[in-house]
């Protein structure tokens, strides 16, 4: 007679699977809750306890850790040594183990959880068990997905066996789980004691979705989100309307996300390539969209919007009126969902929290061969230690631009540029080799609207030559980080042409 032991947390279709193993002759061994839940129903069920002669104890903590058990799993069929051994020691095989583990992630995400309580999630008989099923997969299946109960009593129904090929996969599936659930434990534990660079580094991720190509069509592709710390980010996203989101999409979404939480007035910004390309705030959201769009009326086609209000439809109108990829808000009226719903492929996203920033977030980055690992770049500046380095104060107006430029240039790819004004970009100079190029793209693309704007630089300028340009195409003041060798230079040269520079003491790559 075949063997299964069956403990599981998550009693999810193991009524149904029991019986059908019951009907084909397996006898069933059970621990606590499942055995009780099992006789409910009518199924013959050894206890755990009648197997290893010894009582569940320490309130279920040891049910399963003895040899009857571990043995029963572990003994190769084919071996004679093992063979004998288990005769010796009257141990008799167990050729299915059924079991999910204590919701350890459900009890972490709970709210105001305790300590004691997470620690009283953790597995300890579940992982051995299934890690020793998985280890002599050739000879034991493993379940510990229910969803799998169905491909195994198939195969048992018409094979009377399930094969080694199912046996794999399912082991597969037991490491890849522990390898998780452990990865969650280890994560908890590193953020109670702060251990923010630990000698070994395992992160866990979950899948979202698997994407249609990566950045090309010739590259394979998925979307992953974290187990925690999701609050206002594009995994927590619901998709209103529109096609499935690509690669490429979410990029560029999740770097006008990044833009989009440096404000808090109604803002609008469009992005391409995950650069911001218009930036727009205003008293009103269609007044955002309009200066966003109208700061760069090529860029913007094709990209993606992101909104810190509800979209309504007045904005929502002047929306339809170009070809976007993507909107984020975090609502949109029954207006603007009905108008911006007539646009067959346009991907429309709500996303609450929007504008939430964890200030414990990490960024990483892999180069071939590893991973780099930093904290997210959540502070603008440090307000005391803005310095004004010209003789020329800037005015209410420049500053207020200055600081809306400086939140725009943060976020753009170094070398960076942004040019604005009147709370709106009018010049953006993304990921060039030199400072100088950056600024000349900036100032090409803003054209006749750049006199009158004030300029952020995301580092300090190495020669004079940025402020030169500034000053021929009519931009007023600069914000910057300064620490240059030169800076002198930098700073005589707005003085001679009464240019107000301010210095940050802060720089922003992004790279």
């Amino acid at each position: 007679m075949k063997r299964a032991l069956i403990s599981v947390f998550d009693k999810t279709g193991i009524v149904d699977f029991a019986k059908s193993l019951d009907s084909m002759g397996w006898e069933i061994i059970s621990t606590g809750g499942t055995s009780k839940k099992l006789k409910e129903e009518g199924i013959t069920v050894q206890d755990i306890s009648d197997l290893t002669k010894f009582p569940e104890c320490f309130d279920g903590r040891v049910k399963t850790l003895h040899p009857n058990v571990e043995g029963g799993i572990l003994a190769i069929r084919d071996n004679d040594n093992h063979k004998k051994q288990m005769t010796d020691l009257a141990i008799e095989p167990i050729d299915m183990v059924v079991c999910n583990l204590y919701p350890f992630k459900q009890t972490l995400l709970k709210p105001g959880v305790s300590h004691e309580e997470i620690i009283e999630n953790i597995d300890i008989g579940g992982p051995t068990m299934i890690r020793a099923a998985a280890k002599n997969y050739r000879f034991v299946t493993v379940i510990t997905d229910p969803e799998d109960y169905h491909l195994v009593i198939d195969e048992l129904q018409s094979q009377g066996d399930t094969s080694v090929e199912t046996k794999e996969m399912l082991a597969a599936k037991v490491f890849i789980h522990t390898s998780h659930y452990d990865t969650l434990i280890a994560s908890y534990f590193s953020e109670r004691l702060n251990i923010k660079y630990p000698k070994t580094l395992t992160l866990t991720y979950e899948k979202k979705q698997d994407l249609r190509y990566g950045e090309n069509p010739h590259q394979s592709a998925a979307f992953y989100a974290s187990v925690q710390g999701t609050s206002g980010t594009l995994t927590n996203a619901v998709q209103l309307h529109g096609k499935e989101l690509s690669y490429n999409n979410i990029g560029d979404t999740d770097g006008a996300l990044e833009t989009l939480k440096e404000f808090c007035e109604p803002t609008i910004v469009a992005a391409k390539h995950a650069n911001p390309c218009g930036v727009g705030s205003a008293s009103t959201l269609v007044e955002a969209y309009k200066k966003a769009y109208e700061a760069d009326p090529v860029s913007i086609f094709g990209g993606i919007v992101a909104a810190n209000r509800e979209i309504d439809a007045e904005t929502a109108k002047e929306i339809v009126k170009t070809f976007l990829e993507v909107i984020v808000a975090p609502s949109f009226s029954v207006e603007a969902l009905e108008i911006l719903s007539k646009k067959k492929n346009i991907r429309l996203l709500q996303l609450e929290n929007i504008g939430y920033k964890d200030k414990k977030a990490s960024k990483a980055k892999t180069v071939l061969g590893g991973l780099l690992i930093q904290d997210l770049d959540t502070v603008l500046l440090q307000e005391t230690e803005l310095k004004v380095v010209t003789k020329r104060q800037p005015t209410e107006s420049e500053m207020k631009d200055l600081l809306f430029a400086w939140k725009v240039v943060k976020h753009t790819k170094s070398n960076g540029i942004a040019i604005a004004k009147d709370l709106c970009t009018t010049g953006v100079g993304p990921g060039q080799v030199s400072r100088i190029w950056a600024l000349e793209n900036a100032i090409r693309q803003g054209g006749e609207r750049i006199p009158g704007s004030v300029m952020a630089s995301d580092a300090f300028f190495p020669f004079s030559d940025c402020v030169e340009a500034a000053h021929k195409a009519g931009i007023t003041a600069i914000i910057q980080p300064g620490g240059s060798v030169r800076d002198q230079e930098s700073i005589d040269t707005a003085d001679k042409y009464g240019i107000a520079m301010i210095f940050t003491g802060m720089r922003h790559f992004k790279h």
